[in-house]
Protein backbone atom coordinates (compact mmCIF):
# COMPACT_ATOMS: atom_id res chain seq x y z
CA UNK A 1 0.00 0.00 0.00
CA UNK A 2 1.16 3.51 -1.06
CA UNK A 3 1.39 6.53 1.54
CA UNK A 4 -1.18 8.47 -0.30
CA UNK A 5 -3.64 5.36 -0.49
CA UNK A 6 -3.19 4.61 3.36
CA UNK A 7 -3.40 8.40 4.21
CA UNK A 8 -6.50 7.83 2.44
CA UNK A 9 -7.96 5.12 3.75
CA UNK A 10 -7.09 6.76 7.31
CA UNK A 11 -8.29 10.11 6.57
CA UNK A 12 -12.17 9.20 6.83
CA UNK A 13 -12.63 6.01 8.79
CA UNK A 14 -15.62 4.33 9.41
CA UNK A 15 -15.37 3.77 12.48
CA UNK A 16 -12.81 3.75 15.62
CA UNK A 17 -9.22 2.71 14.82
CA UNK A 18 -8.24 -0.48 16.64
CA UNK A 19 -5.66 -1.39 19.42
CA UNK A 20 -5.70 -4.78 19.91
CA UNK A 21 -4.21 -6.70 22.82
CA UNK A 22 -1.52 -9.23 22.76
CA UNK A 23 -3.03 -12.63 24.02
CA UNK A 24 -0.99 -15.04 26.03
CA UNK A 25 -1.35 -18.79 27.35
CA UNK A 26 -1.33 -19.36 31.22
CA UNK A 27 2.11 -20.42 30.38
CA UNK A 28 2.79 -16.98 29.03
CA UNK A 29 3.17 -17.34 25.67
CA UNK A 30 1.67 -15.71 22.85
CA UNK A 31 -1.83 -17.34 21.92
CA UNK A 32 -2.04 -16.62 18.60
CA UNK A 33 -5.48 -18.54 17.79
CA UNK A 34 -7.00 -16.53 20.33
CA UNK A 35 -5.16 -12.88 19.02
CA UNK A 36 -6.90 -14.12 15.46
CA UNK A 37 -10.23 -13.91 16.95
CA UNK A 38 -9.53 -11.09 18.81
CA UNK A 39 -8.53 -9.18 15.71
CA UNK A 40 -11.62 -11.18 13.66
CA UNK A 41 -13.89 -9.61 16.08
CA UNK A 42 -12.84 -6.17 15.98
CA UNK A 43 -13.08 -5.86 12.57
CA UNK A 44 -16.36 -7.94 12.44
CA UNK A 45 -17.51 -4.93 14.60
CA UNK A 46 -16.97 -2.12 12.56
CA UNK A 47 -13.28 -0.91 13.16
CA UNK A 48 -11.60 1.25 10.32
CA UNK A 49 -8.40 -0.13 11.02
CA UNK A 50 -5.79 -3.05 13.37
CA UNK A 51 -2.79 -1.08 14.76
CA UNK A 52 -1.25 -4.20 15.50
CA UNK A 53 1.11 -4.84 18.66
CA UNK A 54 1.18 -1.08 19.32
CA UNK A 55 0.94 -0.08 23.01
CA UNK A 56 -2.32 -1.63 23.99
CA UNK A 57 -0.69 -4.47 22.05
CA UNK A 58 2.48 -5.22 24.86
CA UNK A 59 5.11 -3.91 21.71
CA UNK A 60 7.60 -3.80 24.45
CA UNK A 61 7.10 -6.98 25.94
CA UNK A 62 7.27 -8.73 22.36
CA UNK A 63 10.25 -10.43 21.11
CA UNK A 64 10.75 -9.80 16.86
CA UNK A 65 9.75 -13.22 16.22
CA UNK A 66 6.57 -12.64 18.61
CA UNK A 67 5.68 -9.43 16.47
CA UNK A 68 6.42 -10.86 13.16
CA UNK A 69 3.84 -13.58 13.92
CA UNK A 70 1.12 -11.68 15.37
CA UNK A 71 1.29 -8.77 12.33
CA UNK A 72 1.45 -11.77 10.20
CA UNK A 73 -2.01 -13.11 11.83
CA UNK A 74 -3.59 -9.67 11.84
CA UNK A 75 -3.05 -9.30 8.02
CA UNK A 76 -4.36 -12.57 7.57
CA UNK A 77 -7.03 -12.04 9.92
CA UNK A 78 -8.39 -8.54 7.80
CA UNK A 79 -8.01 -10.01 4.77
CA UNK A 80 -7.18 -6.58 3.35
CA UNK A 81 -10.63 -5.50 4.51
CA UNK A 82 -9.02 -2.45 6.75
CA UNK A 83 -4.98 -1.69 6.83
CA UNK A 84 -2.52 -3.07 9.74
CA UNK A 85 -0.97 -0.64 10.91
CA UNK A 86 2.12 -2.30 13.10
CA UNK A 87 4.18 -0.82 15.92
CA UNK A 88 7.87 -0.61 16.00
CA UNK A 89 10.41 1.37 18.04
CA UNK A 90 13.43 1.23 20.84
CA UNK A 91 16.51 2.71 19.44
CA UNK A 92 16.85 3.36 15.70
CA UNK A 93 18.81 -0.50 14.43
CA UNK A 94 15.48 -1.98 16.36
CA UNK A 95 12.82 0.32 15.11
CA UNK A 96 14.70 -0.43 11.74
CA UNK A 97 14.74 -4.02 12.31
CA UNK A 98 10.78 -4.46 13.54
CA UNK A 99 10.06 -2.15 10.50
CA UNK A 100 11.37 -4.36 8.07
CA UNK A 101 9.67 -7.27 10.18
CA UNK A 102 6.15 -5.64 9.50
CA UNK A 103 7.10 -5.29 5.70
CA UNK A 104 7.51 -8.74 5.48
CA UNK A 105 4.39 -9.50 7.70
CA UNK A 106 2.00 -7.95 5.06
CA UNK A 107 1.64 -4.45 7.43
CA UNK A 108 0.36 -1.29 5.92
CA UNK A 109 1.77 1.21 7.45
CA UNK A 110 3.83 1.54 10.61
CA UNK A 111 3.52 3.27 14.04
CA UNK A 112 6.85 4.91 15.27
CA UNK A 113 7.13 4.45 18.47
CA UNK A 114 9.50 6.78 21.02
CA UNK A 115 13.10 5.62 21.24
CA UNK A 116 13.77 3.61 24.03
CA UNK A 117 14.40 5.97 27.47
CA UNK A 118 17.08 8.82 26.09
CA UNK A 119 16.29 12.44 26.01
CA UNK A 120 17.23 13.16 22.48
CA UNK A 121 17.50 16.74 20.78
CA UNK A 122 14.87 17.73 17.74
CA UNK A 123 18.00 16.96 14.96
CA UNK A 124 18.63 13.45 16.97
CA UNK A 125 14.78 12.41 16.53
CA UNK A 126 14.49 13.79 13.06
CA UNK A 127 17.21 11.76 11.97
CA UNK A 128 15.77 8.58 14.04
CA UNK A 129 12.87 8.90 12.33
CA UNK A 130 14.28 9.69 8.85
CA UNK A 131 16.04 6.53 9.11
CA UNK A 132 12.95 4.13 10.41
CA UNK A 133 11.03 5.53 6.96
CA UNK A 134 13.73 5.14 4.74
CA UNK A 135 13.96 1.83 5.87
CA UNK A 136 10.95 0.66 4.17
CA UNK A 137 8.24 1.38 1.63
CA UNK A 138 5.74 1.36 4.51
CA UNK A 139 3.97 4.55 5.26
CA UNK A 140 5.10 5.57 9.00
CA UNK A 141 2.89 7.39 11.49
CA UNK A 142 5.21 8.78 14.36
CA UNK A 143 4.14 8.65 18.03
CA UNK A 144 4.63 11.71 20.14
CA UNK A 145 4.72 10.73 23.77
CA UNK A 146 7.30 10.99 26.68
CA UNK A 147 10.44 11.80 25.18
CA UNK A 148 9.47 11.74 21.97
CA UNK A 149 7.99 15.81 21.94
CA UNK A 150 8.35 18.06 18.92
CA UNK A 151 8.46 21.54 18.07
CA UNK A 152 5.97 23.08 15.25
CA UNK A 153 9.11 23.71 13.02
CA UNK A 154 10.22 19.50 13.74
CA UNK A 155 6.77 18.34 12.35
CA UNK A 156 7.20 20.44 9.80
CA UNK A 157 10.11 19.19 8.62
CA UNK A 158 8.61 15.15 9.61
CA UNK A 159 5.61 15.98 7.00
CA UNK A 160 8.42 17.15 4.31
CA UNK A 161 9.53 13.40 4.81
CA UNK A 162 9.29 11.29 2.23
CA UNK A 163 7.22 8.29 3.65
CA UNK A 164 6.02 10.18 7.11
CA UNK A 165 2.24 10.83 6.48
CA UNK A 166 1.29 11.65 10.25
CA UNK A 167 1.28 12.56 13.63
CA UNK A 168 -0.03 10.82 16.23
CA UNK A 169 0.17 12.69 19.82
CA UNK A 170 0.23 11.10 22.98
CA UNK A 171 1.16 14.40 24.97
CA UNK A 172 -2.27 16.31 25.26
CA UNK A 173 -0.54 19.30 24.85
CA UNK A 174 -3.33 21.45 23.23
CA UNK A 175 -1.48 25.08 22.57
CA UNK A 176 1.31 22.55 21.06
CA UNK A 177 -1.06 20.69 18.99
CA UNK A 178 -2.48 23.93 17.42
CA UNK A 179 0.88 25.84 16.77
CA UNK A 180 1.86 22.53 15.05
CA UNK A 181 -1.62 22.05 12.74
CA UNK A 182 -0.85 25.98 11.71
CA UNK A 183 2.70 25.57 11.13
CA UNK A 184 2.37 22.68 9.15
CA UNK A 185 -1.05 23.73 7.26
CA UNK A 186 1.46 27.12 6.60
CA UNK A 187 4.57 25.86 5.52
CA UNK A 188 4.28 21.84 3.90
CA UNK A 189 0.75 21.68 2.89
CA UNK A 190 -0.80 18.66 2.35
CA UNK A 191 -2.70 15.61 3.68
CA UNK A 192 -0.53 15.40 6.99
CA UNK A 193 -2.53 13.00 9.44
CA UNK A 194 -3.18 13.81 13.17
CA UNK A 195 -4.72 11.73 15.39
CA UNK A 196 -5.56 11.97 19.44
CA UNK A 197 -3.55 9.29 21.26
CA UNK A 198 -3.85 9.54 24.62
CA UNK A 199 -5.15 6.90 26.79
CA UNK A 200 -9.08 6.59 26.30
CA UNK A 201 -8.76 9.02 23.71
CA UNK A 202 -12.59 9.99 23.54
CA UNK A 203 -12.32 11.83 26.98
CA UNK A 204 -10.47 14.38 25.34
CA UNK A 205 -11.68 14.19 21.91
CA UNK A 206 -13.92 16.94 21.68
CA UNK A 207 -11.43 19.26 22.72
CA UNK A 208 -9.06 17.49 19.30
CA UNK A 209 -12.10 18.42 17.17
CA UNK A 210 -11.88 21.72 17.99
CA UNK A 211 -8.06 21.81 16.27
CA UNK A 212 -9.32 19.60 13.36
CA UNK A 213 -7.86 16.36 14.64
CA UNK A 214 -10.80 14.06 13.84
CA UNK A 215 -8.50 10.64 14.42
CA UNK A 216 -8.71 8.90 17.75
CA UNK A 217 -7.24 5.71 18.93
CA UNK A 218 -9.90 3.44 20.93
CA UNK A 219 -8.77 1.13 23.17
CA UNK A 220 -12.18 1.15 24.60
CA UNK A 221 -13.30 -0.68 21.34
CA UNK A 222 -10.74 -4.17 22.50
CA UNK A 223 -14.04 -5.09 25.09
CA UNK A 224 -16.92 -2.76 24.56
CA UNK A 225 -17.09 -1.93 20.76
CA UNK A 226 -20.61 -1.01 20.64
CA UNK A 227 -20.09 2.03 23.32
CA UNK A 228 -17.31 3.00 21.18
CA UNK A 229 -18.77 3.07 17.60
CA UNK A 230 -21.78 4.94 19.46
CA UNK A 231 -19.27 7.76 20.62
CA UNK A 232 -17.93 7.60 17.23
CA UNK A 233 -21.04 7.86 15.17
CA UNK A 234 -22.05 10.77 17.68
CA UNK A 235 -19.04 12.80 17.16
CA UNK A 236 -19.03 12.30 13.53
CA UNK A 237 -23.16 13.07 13.06
CA UNK A 238 -22.52 15.95 15.74
CA UNK A 239 -25.15 14.44 18.27
CA UNK A 240 -23.38 16.11 21.60
CA UNK A 241 -26.35 14.30 23.95
CA UNK A 242 -25.06 11.09 22.93
CA UNK A 243 -21.00 12.01 23.09
CA UNK A 244 -22.20 14.05 26.46
CA UNK A 245 -23.79 10.80 28.00
CA UNK A 246 -21.30 8.41 26.90
CA UNK A 247 -18.64 10.77 28.50
CA UNK A 248 -20.43 11.32 31.45
CA UNK A 249 -21.77 8.05 32.25
CA UNK A 250 -18.99 5.97 31.01
CA UNK A 251 -15.90 7.26 29.77
CA UNK A 252 -15.48 10.15 32.86
CA UNK A 253 -15.71 7.13 35.28
CA UNK A 254 -13.88 4.80 33.20
CA UNK A 255 -10.66 6.72 32.50
CA UNK A 256 -10.60 7.51 37.08
CA UNK A 257 -10.49 3.86 37.44
CA UNK A 258 -8.05 3.37 34.90
CA UNK A 259 -5.91 6.24 37.02
CA UNK A 260 -5.98 3.98 40.26
CA UNK A 261 -3.29 1.82 38.90
CA UNK A 262 -0.21 2.49 37.25
CA UNK A 263 -0.34 0.51 33.83
CA UNK A 264 -3.77 0.08 33.74
CA UNK A 265 -4.08 1.83 30.13
CA UNK A 266 -2.91 -1.67 28.88
CA UNK A 267 -3.54 -4.24 31.76
CA UNK A 268 -7.35 -2.79 32.77
CA UNK A 269 -8.41 -2.58 28.99
CA UNK A 270 -7.09 -6.56 28.92
CA UNK A 271 -9.22 -7.25 31.70
CA UNK A 272 -12.27 -5.88 30.17
CA UNK A 273 -11.55 -8.16 27.25
CA UNK A 274 -11.46 -11.43 29.57
CA UNK A 275 -14.72 -10.14 31.09
CA UNK A 276 -16.48 -9.94 27.27
CA UNK A 277 -15.63 -13.74 27.03
CA UNK A 278 -12.23 -14.24 25.60
CA UNK A 279 -9.65 -15.13 27.31
CA UNK A 280 -6.37 -12.83 26.18
CA UNK A 281 -4.40 -13.94 29.25
CA UNK A 282 -2.94 -11.70 31.73
CA UNK A 283 -0.11 -8.65 31.17
CA UNK A 284 3.73 -9.78 31.05
CA UNK A 285 6.01 -8.07 33.47
CA UNK A 286 6.76 -5.22 34.29
CA UNK A 287 2.96 -4.75 34.08
CA UNK A 288 0.76 -6.30 36.73
CA UNK A 289 -2.90 -7.05 36.71
CA UNK A 290 -5.61 -4.74 38.14
CA UNK A 291 -6.66 -5.44 41.82
CA UNK A 292 -10.21 -7.84 42.24
CA UNK A 293 -12.07 -5.35 43.34
CA UNK A 294 -11.13 -2.80 40.33
CA UNK A 295 -11.58 -5.26 37.79
CA UNK A 296 -15.05 -5.74 40.10
CA UNK A 297 -15.37 -1.97 39.33
CA UNK A 298 -14.96 -2.98 35.28
CA UNK A 299 -17.30 -4.97 35.39
CA UNK A 300 -20.01 -2.12 36.71
CA UNK A 301 -19.13 0.38 34.62
CA UNK A 302 -19.09 -1.92 31.34
CA UNK A 303 -22.88 -3.29 32.43
CA UNK A 304 -23.67 0.75 32.85
CA UNK A 305 -21.84 1.82 29.44
CA UNK A 306 -23.98 -0.52 27.39
CA UNK A 307 -27.70 -0.18 29.67
CA UNK A 308 -26.58 3.89 28.65
CA UNK A 309 -26.33 2.80 25.02
CA UNK A 310 -30.19 1.37 25.23
CA UNK A 311 -31.58 3.89 27.01
CA UNK A 312 -32.41 6.36 23.76
CA UNK A 313 -31.83 3.31 21.27
CA UNK A 314 -28.07 4.35 20.49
Amino acid sequence: MTSASLAARLALPSGPLFFPVTAYRPAGEVDLDVYREHVRRGVEAGAAAVFACCGTGEFHALTPEEFRDCVRAAVEETAGRVPVVAGAGYGTALAVRFARLAEEAGADGLLAMPPYLVLAGQEGLLRHYREVAAATSLPVIVYQRDNAVFTPRSVVELARTDGIIGLKDGLGDLDLMQRVVSAVRTDAPGDFLYFNGLPTAEQTQLAYRALGITLYSSAVFCFAPEIALAFHRALRTGDEATAHRLLDGFYRPFVELRAQGRGYAVALVKAGVRLRGLDVGEVRPPLHEPTEEHVKQLAQLIERGYALLEEEGT
